[in-house]
Protein backbone atom coordinates (compact mmCIF):
# COMPACT_ATOMS: atom_id res chain seq x y z
CA UNK A 1 0.00 0.00 0.00
CA UNK A 2 3.25 2.47 0.49
CA UNK A 3 4.72 1.81 -2.67
CA UNK A 4 1.14 2.26 -4.34
CA UNK A 5 0.51 5.81 -2.23
CA UNK A 6 4.54 6.74 -3.05
CA UNK A 7 3.29 6.55 -6.80
CA UNK A 8 0.10 7.66 -6.86
CA UNK A 9 0.55 11.11 -7.88
CA UNK A 10 2.65 10.26 -11.09
CA UNK A 11 0.34 7.47 -11.75
CA UNK A 12 -2.91 9.59 -11.50
CA UNK A 13 -0.88 11.92 -14.51
CA UNK A 14 -0.58 9.02 -16.42
CA UNK A 15 -4.15 8.14 -16.14
CA UNK A 16 -5.40 11.58 -16.62
CA UNK A 17 -3.18 11.88 -19.74
CA UNK A 18 -4.76 9.19 -21.07
CA UNK A 19 -8.50 9.94 -20.11
CA UNK A 20 -7.75 13.73 -21.73
CA UNK A 21 -6.05 12.04 -24.60
CA UNK A 22 -9.20 9.76 -25.11
CA UNK A 23 -11.77 12.39 -25.17
CA UNK A 24 -9.81 14.85 -27.06
CA UNK A 25 -9.72 11.35 -29.64
CA UNK A 26 -13.73 11.79 -29.43
CA UNK A 27 -14.42 15.11 -29.50
CA UNK A 28 -12.41 15.95 -32.52
CA UNK A 29 -13.74 12.67 -34.03
CA UNK A 30 -10.64 11.28 -34.96
CA UNK A 31 -8.36 14.05 -35.38
CA UNK A 32 -6.37 14.10 -31.82
CA UNK A 33 -4.76 10.59 -33.09
CA UNK A 34 -4.05 11.97 -36.86
CA UNK A 35 -0.31 10.67 -37.13
CA UNK A 36 0.76 14.02 -38.17
CA UNK A 37 -0.89 15.58 -35.34
CA UNK A 38 1.08 13.12 -32.84
CA UNK A 39 4.36 14.18 -34.77
CA UNK A 40 3.71 18.45 -34.67
CA UNK A 41 2.73 17.47 -30.55
CA UNK A 42 6.04 16.06 -29.74
CA UNK A 43 8.06 18.92 -32.13
CA UNK A 44 5.95 21.61 -30.89
CA UNK A 45 6.53 20.97 -27.44
CA UNK A 46 10.11 19.33 -27.95
CA UNK A 47 11.93 22.68 -25.66
CA UNK A 48 9.16 22.68 -22.95
CA UNK A 49 10.16 18.78 -22.42
CA UNK A 50 14.08 19.94 -22.13
CA UNK A 51 13.18 22.96 -19.95
CA UNK A 52 10.99 20.69 -17.67
CA UNK A 53 13.64 18.59 -17.32
CA UNK A 54 16.28 20.76 -15.95
CA UNK A 55 13.76 22.47 -14.06
CA UNK A 56 12.75 19.12 -11.81
CA UNK A 57 16.43 19.44 -10.71
CA UNK A 58 16.09 23.01 -9.75
CA UNK A 59 12.71 22.24 -8.04
CA UNK A 60 13.98 19.09 -6.35
CA UNK A 61 15.98 22.02 -4.70
CA UNK A 62 13.32 23.74 -3.12
CA UNK A 63 14.23 26.73 -5.46
CA UNK A 64 12.45 27.62 -8.93
CA UNK A 65 14.84 29.52 -12.08
CA UNK A 66 12.10 32.65 -13.60
CA UNK A 67 14.93 33.20 -15.96
CA UNK A 68 15.10 29.97 -18.62
CA UNK A 69 12.09 31.68 -20.70
CA UNK A 70 14.30 34.67 -21.58
CA UNK A 71 17.26 32.88 -21.41
CA UNK A 72 15.68 30.58 -24.04
CA UNK A 73 14.94 33.55 -26.71
CA UNK A 74 18.37 34.98 -26.05
CA UNK A 75 20.11 32.11 -26.89
CA UNK A 76 18.19 31.11 -29.75
CA UNK A 77 18.99 34.97 -30.96
CA UNK A 78 22.56 33.99 -30.44
CA UNK A 79 21.99 31.05 -32.62
CA UNK A 80 20.75 33.29 -35.37
CA UNK A 81 23.47 35.80 -35.16
CA UNK A 82 26.20 33.07 -35.11
CA UNK A 83 25.05 30.88 -37.86
CA UNK A 84 22.89 33.26 -39.95
CA UNK A 85 24.92 36.58 -40.07
CA UNK A 86 28.41 35.43 -38.81
CA UNK A 87 28.54 31.77 -41.01
CA UNK A 88 30.15 30.14 -38.33
CA UNK A 89 29.69 26.19 -38.57
CA UNK A 90 26.61 24.99 -36.36
CA UNK A 91 29.53 22.76 -35.00
CA UNK A 92 31.30 25.37 -33.50
CA UNK A 93 28.28 27.39 -32.81
CA UNK A 94 26.29 25.16 -30.49
CA UNK A 95 29.30 24.22 -28.25
CA UNK A 96 29.71 27.87 -27.71
CA UNK A 97 25.99 28.23 -27.07
CA UNK A 98 26.02 25.25 -24.74
CA UNK A 99 28.87 26.90 -22.68
CA UNK A 100 27.62 30.15 -22.62
CA UNK A 101 24.13 28.92 -21.38
CA UNK A 102 26.07 27.20 -18.54
CA UNK A 103 27.52 30.45 -17.56
CA UNK A 104 24.70 32.16 -17.22
CA UNK A 105 23.25 29.43 -15.32
CA UNK A 106 26.44 29.73 -13.01
CA UNK A 107 25.67 33.63 -12.59
CA UNK A 108 22.41 32.83 -11.37
CA UNK A 109 23.60 29.82 -8.89
CA UNK A 110 26.57 31.96 -7.11
CA UNK A 111 24.55 34.69 -6.01
CA UNK A 112 21.76 32.27 -4.94
CA UNK A 113 23.77 29.42 -3.29
CA UNK A 114 27.41 31.49 -2.47
CA UNK A 115 25.40 34.42 -1.52
CA UNK A 116 22.21 33.59 -0.57
CA UNK A 117 20.23 36.09 -2.44
CA UNK A 118 16.81 34.80 -3.30
CA UNK A 119 16.19 32.56 -5.72
CA UNK A 120 13.15 34.24 -6.54
CA UNK A 121 14.87 38.23 -6.97
CA UNK A 122 17.90 36.79 -8.96
CA UNK A 123 16.35 35.04 -11.77
CA UNK A 124 13.80 37.73 -12.26
CA UNK A 125 16.58 40.08 -12.39
CA UNK A 126 18.12 37.48 -15.09
CA UNK A 127 15.07 37.29 -16.91
CA UNK A 128 14.76 41.26 -17.22
CA UNK A 129 18.01 41.31 -18.43
CA UNK A 130 18.06 38.58 -21.12
CA UNK A 131 14.78 40.15 -22.26
CA UNK A 132 17.36 43.26 -22.94
CA UNK A 133 19.97 41.45 -24.50
CA UNK A 134 17.85 39.30 -26.93
CA UNK A 135 16.43 42.55 -27.97
CA UNK A 136 19.83 44.17 -27.91
CA UNK A 137 21.32 40.93 -30.10
CA UNK A 138 18.41 41.23 -32.78
CA UNK A 139 18.08 44.65 -32.88
CA UNK A 140 14.08 44.66 -32.53
CA UNK A 141 14.44 42.78 -36.19
CA UNK A 142 13.92 38.52 -36.44
CA UNK A 143 16.90 36.51 -38.04
CA UNK A 144 16.06 33.66 -40.65
CA UNK A 145 17.29 30.98 -42.69
CA UNK A 146 19.67 28.28 -40.61
CA UNK A 147 21.28 26.03 -42.14
CA UNK A 148 19.15 22.80 -43.27
CA UNK A 149 21.21 20.73 -41.30
CA UNK A 150 20.63 22.44 -38.06
CA UNK A 151 17.14 23.42 -38.94
CA UNK A 152 16.40 19.52 -39.51
CA UNK A 153 17.52 18.77 -35.88
CA UNK A 154 14.84 19.98 -34.66
CA UNK A 155 12.14 19.32 -37.65
CA UNK A 156 13.44 16.35 -39.24
CA UNK A 157 12.50 12.41 -38.68
CA UNK A 158 14.73 9.48 -39.07
CA UNK A 159 14.29 8.32 -42.70
CA UNK A 160 13.29 4.49 -43.10
CA UNK A 161 16.10 1.86 -43.64
CA UNK A 162 14.09 -0.81 -44.38
CA UNK A 163 12.10 0.57 -47.01
CA UNK A 164 8.86 0.37 -45.83
CA UNK A 165 5.89 -1.67 -46.15
CA UNK A 166 3.11 0.53 -48.28
CA UNK A 167 2.68 3.63 -45.94
CA UNK A 168 4.47 2.47 -42.57
CA UNK A 169 7.87 3.59 -41.86
CA UNK A 170 9.52 0.03 -40.10
CA UNK A 171 12.27 1.85 -38.90
CA UNK A 172 9.88 3.86 -36.84
CA UNK A 173 8.14 0.58 -35.87
CA UNK A 174 11.85 -1.41 -35.52
CA UNK A 175 12.85 1.89 -32.61
CA UNK A 176 9.84 1.90 -30.44
CA UNK A 177 9.82 -1.63 -30.06
CA UNK A 178 13.32 -2.17 -28.97
CA UNK A 179 12.19 1.27 -26.44
CA UNK A 180 9.60 -1.54 -25.47
CA UNK A 181 12.22 -4.18 -24.56
CA UNK A 182 14.86 -1.83 -22.82
CA UNK A 183 11.68 -0.36 -20.61
CA UNK A 184 10.60 -4.08 -19.71
CA UNK A 185 14.34 -4.80 -19.02
CA UNK A 186 14.95 -1.87 -16.96
CA UNK A 187 12.13 -2.22 -14.80
CA UNK A 188 12.29 -6.18 -13.60
CA UNK A 189 16.36 -4.99 -12.90
CA UNK A 190 14.85 -1.90 -10.45
CA UNK A 191 12.37 -4.69 -9.17
CA UNK A 192 15.20 -6.96 -8.64
CA UNK A 193 17.90 -4.81 -6.88
CA UNK A 194 15.10 -2.96 -4.97
CA UNK A 195 14.30 -6.61 -3.69
CA UNK A 196 17.90 -7.70 -3.05
CA UNK A 197 18.42 -4.65 -0.72
CA UNK A 198 15.26 -5.63 1.27
CA UNK A 199 13.36 -3.00 0.31
CA UNK A 200 9.33 -3.33 -0.05
CA UNK A 201 8.76 -3.26 -3.70
CA UNK A 202 5.27 -2.80 -6.03
CA UNK A 203 2.49 -5.96 -6.06
CA UNK A 204 2.75 -8.29 -9.22
CA UNK A 205 -0.34 -6.74 -10.86
CA UNK A 206 0.84 -3.40 -10.34
CA UNK A 207 3.99 -3.87 -12.15
CA UNK A 208 2.07 -5.52 -15.07
CA UNK A 209 -0.68 -2.41 -15.49
CA UNK A 210 2.76 0.07 -15.39
CA UNK A 211 4.54 -2.28 -17.90
CA UNK A 212 1.60 -2.86 -19.88
CA UNK A 213 0.83 1.45 -20.00
CA UNK A 214 4.41 2.28 -21.06
CA UNK A 215 4.49 -0.73 -23.54
CA UNK A 216 1.36 -0.31 -24.98
CA UNK A 217 2.07 4.17 -25.12
CA UNK A 218 5.32 3.39 -26.77
CA UNK A 219 4.11 1.11 -29.61
CA UNK A 220 1.47 3.28 -30.60
CA UNK A 221 3.45 6.20 -30.57
CA UNK A 222 5.53 4.69 -33.08
CA UNK A 223 2.79 3.11 -35.15
CA UNK A 224 1.19 6.76 -35.27
CA UNK A 225 5.11 8.05 -36.80
CA UNK A 226 5.12 5.01 -38.70
CA UNK A 227 1.99 5.99 -40.79
CA UNK A 228 3.69 9.81 -41.05
CA UNK A 229 7.54 10.57 -41.94
CA UNK A 230 8.70 7.99 -39.02
CA UNK A 231 10.18 8.93 -35.52
CA UNK A 232 11.27 12.72 -35.16
CA UNK A 233 15.12 13.61 -34.71
CA UNK A 234 14.52 15.52 -31.53
CA UNK A 235 12.24 12.44 -29.56
CA UNK A 236 16.00 10.56 -29.89
CA UNK A 237 17.44 13.65 -28.11
CA UNK A 238 14.90 14.08 -25.65
CA UNK A 239 15.12 10.06 -25.27
CA UNK A 240 19.12 10.26 -24.31
CA UNK A 241 18.12 13.26 -22.04
CA UNK A 242 15.42 11.63 -20.22
CA UNK A 243 17.28 8.45 -19.58
CA UNK A 244 20.77 10.67 -18.56
CA UNK A 245 18.79 13.05 -16.33
CA UNK A 246 16.64 9.60 -14.83
CA UNK A 247 19.72 7.70 -14.28
CA UNK A 248 22.00 10.82 -12.55
CA UNK A 249 18.69 11.35 -10.03
CA UNK A 250 17.99 7.36 -8.93
CA UNK A 251 21.26 6.02 -9.05
CA UNK A 252 24.29 8.79 -8.56
CA UNK A 253 25.32 10.29 -5.22
CA UNK A 254 24.71 13.95 -6.81
CA UNK A 255 21.50 12.20 -7.76
CA UNK A 256 21.10 11.55 -4.08
CA UNK A 257 22.31 14.80 -2.58
CA UNK A 258 19.87 17.11 -4.82
CA UNK A 259 17.06 15.14 -3.05
CA UNK A 260 18.38 15.58 0.40
CA UNK A 261 19.16 19.38 -0.32
CA UNK A 262 15.37 19.61 -1.13
CA UNK A 263 14.65 17.50 1.81
CA UNK A 264 16.01 18.97 4.06
CA UNK A 265 18.92 21.35 3.86
CA UNK A 266 19.99 21.87 7.61
CA UNK A 267 20.13 17.63 8.23
CA UNK A 268 21.59 17.32 4.67
CA UNK A 269 24.55 19.60 5.72
CA UNK A 270 25.21 17.94 8.95
CA UNK A 271 25.72 14.96 6.98
CA UNK A 272 28.72 16.21 4.86
CA UNK A 273 26.89 17.71 1.66
CA UNK A 274 27.71 20.52 0.74
CA UNK A 275 24.25 22.14 0.20
CA UNK A 276 25.94 25.35 -1.84
CA UNK A 277 28.22 23.47 -4.53
CA UNK A 278 24.84 20.92 -5.34
CA UNK A 279 22.12 24.39 -5.98
CA UNK A 280 25.24 25.88 -8.17
CA UNK A 281 25.62 23.15 -10.21
CA UNK A 282 21.66 22.61 -10.37
CA UNK A 283 21.41 26.17 -11.79
CA UNK A 284 24.65 25.66 -14.03
CA UNK A 285 22.46 22.62 -15.36
CA UNK A 286 19.56 25.00 -15.90
CA UNK A 287 21.41 27.29 -17.54
CA UNK A 288 22.70 24.78 -20.31
CA UNK A 289 19.54 22.99 -20.95
CA UNK A 290 17.90 26.35 -21.59
CA UNK A 291 20.64 27.08 -24.27
CA UNK A 292 19.93 23.33 -25.64
CA UNK A 293 15.70 24.51 -26.05
CA UNK A 294 16.88 27.97 -27.28
CA UNK A 295 18.57 26.23 -30.69
CA UNK A 296 15.76 23.78 -30.81
CA UNK A 297 13.32 26.20 -31.11
CA UNK A 298 15.34 28.51 -33.28
CA UNK A 299 15.71 25.39 -35.27
CA UNK A 300 12.03 24.18 -35.46
CA UNK A 301 10.99 27.89 -36.69
CA UNK A 302 13.81 28.65 -38.71
CA UNK A 303 13.92 31.84 -36.99
CA UNK A 304 15.00 33.96 -33.58
CA UNK A 305 12.98 35.78 -32.66
CA UNK A 306 12.80 38.57 -29.71
CA UNK A 307 9.61 37.84 -28.72
CA UNK A 308 10.26 34.00 -28.93
CA UNK A 309 10.18 33.21 -24.71
CA UNK A 310 6.39 33.65 -24.65
CA UNK A 311 6.43 32.09 -21.20
CA UNK A 312 8.13 29.09 -21.13
CA UNK A 313 9.86 29.42 -17.82
CA UNK A 314 6.29 29.06 -16.55
CA UNK A 315 5.33 26.40 -18.48
CA UNK A 316 8.01 24.27 -17.41
CA UNK A 317 7.65 24.91 -13.91
CA UNK A 318 3.95 23.89 -14.48
CA UNK A 319 4.77 20.51 -16.48
CA UNK A 320 7.25 19.83 -12.44
CA UNK A 321 4.13 20.54 -10.40
CA UNK A 322 1.74 18.75 -12.48
CA UNK A 323 3.96 15.41 -12.52
CA UNK A 324 4.40 15.08 -9.16
CA UNK A 325 6.95 17.80 -7.80
CA UNK A 326 6.61 18.92 -4.57
CA UNK A 327 7.03 22.92 -4.42
CA UNK A 328 8.61 22.25 -0.93
CA UNK A 329 11.69 20.08 -2.80
CA UNK A 330 12.50 16.94 -1.79
CA UNK A 331 9.69 15.16 -4.11
CA UNK A 332 9.34 14.37 -7.90
CA UNK A 333 11.20 12.63 -10.83
CA UNK A 334 12.38 13.15 -14.13
CA UNK A 335 9.77 11.24 -16.13
CA UNK A 336 6.80 12.90 -14.16
CA UNK A 337 7.98 16.20 -14.93
CA UNK A 338 7.68 14.74 -18.74
CA UNK A 339 4.22 13.26 -18.13
CA UNK A 340 2.81 16.73 -16.72
CA UNK A 341 4.53 18.71 -19.82
CA UNK A 342 3.52 16.00 -22.36
CA UNK A 343 0.01 16.35 -20.38
CA UNK A 344 -0.09 20.17 -20.93
CA UNK A 345 0.95 19.69 -24.69
CA UNK A 346 -2.23 17.21 -25.00
CA UNK A 347 -4.74 20.20 -23.59
CA UNK A 348 -3.04 22.88 -25.97
CA UNK A 349 -2.99 20.76 -28.97
CA UNK A 350 -6.49 19.49 -28.02
CA UNK A 351 -8.23 22.78 -27.01
CA UNK A 352 -6.63 24.04 -30.62
CA UNK A 353 -8.15 21.33 -32.50
CA UNK A 354 -11.68 22.31 -30.62
CA UNK A 355 -11.17 26.14 -32.35
CA UNK A 356 -10.29 27.29 -28.36
CA UNK A 357 -8.22 30.71 -27.93
CA UNK A 358 -5.38 31.00 -26.13
CA UNK A 359 -6.59 32.80 -23.02
CA UNK A 360 -9.12 30.08 -22.31
CA UNK A 361 -5.90 27.19 -22.95
CA UNK A 362 -4.23 29.68 -20.97
CA UNK A 363 -7.23 29.02 -17.93
CA UNK A 364 -7.63 25.62 -18.68
CA UNK A 365 -3.79 25.26 -17.50
CA UNK A 366 -4.00 27.13 -14.20
CA UNK A 367 -6.92 25.04 -12.95
CA UNK A 368 -4.64 21.80 -13.68
CA UNK A 369 -1.41 23.21 -11.70
CA UNK A 370 -4.02 24.00 -9.02
CA UNK A 371 -5.53 20.52 -8.92
CA UNK A 372 -2.43 19.13 -9.05
CA UNK A 373 -0.64 20.80 -6.35
CA UNK A 374 -3.49 20.54 -3.93
CA UNK A 375 -3.53 16.78 -4.81
CA UNK A 376 0.14 16.54 -3.93
CA UNK A 377 -0.44 18.41 -0.91
CA UNK A 378 -3.70 15.84 0.47
CA UNK A 379 -1.88 13.28 -0.96
CA UNK A 380 0.99 13.81 1.38
CA UNK A 381 -0.86 15.11 4.50
CA UNK A 382 -3.03 11.99 4.38
CA UNK A 383 -0.08 9.28 3.97
CA UNK A 384 1.64 11.64 6.87
CA UNK A 385 -1.49 10.89 9.39
CA UNK A 386 -1.58 7.07 8.40
CA UNK A 387 1.89 7.06 9.19
CA UNK A 388 1.39 8.55 12.48
CA UNK A 389 -1.82 6.10 13.23
CA UNK A 390 0.04 2.97 12.64
CA UNK A 391 3.08 4.09 14.85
Amino acid sequence: MNIIRANIRQFGMIIVLIVVSILFQILTPGTFFNPRNIANLVLQNSYIFILAIGMMFVILTGRIDLSVGTLLAFTSALSGLLMIQWGLSMWVAIPAILLLGALLGAWNGYWIAYQNIPFFVVTLAAMLIYRGLTMLTLEGGTLSGFPPVFNNFAAGFIPDIFGGAGNLNITAIIICALVSVVLIIIELRRRVVTRKYGAAVSPIPFLIVKLALLVGAVNLFGFLFAQHRGVPIILVLLGFLIIVYSFVANNTVLGRQIYATGGNAKAAELTGIKTKRVVFWVYVNMGMLAALAGMVFAARLNAASPRAEAGFELQAIAACFIGGAAPTGGIGKITGAIIGALLMGVLSNGLGLLGMGADIQLGITGLVVLAAVTFDVFTRTKVAKSAKASV
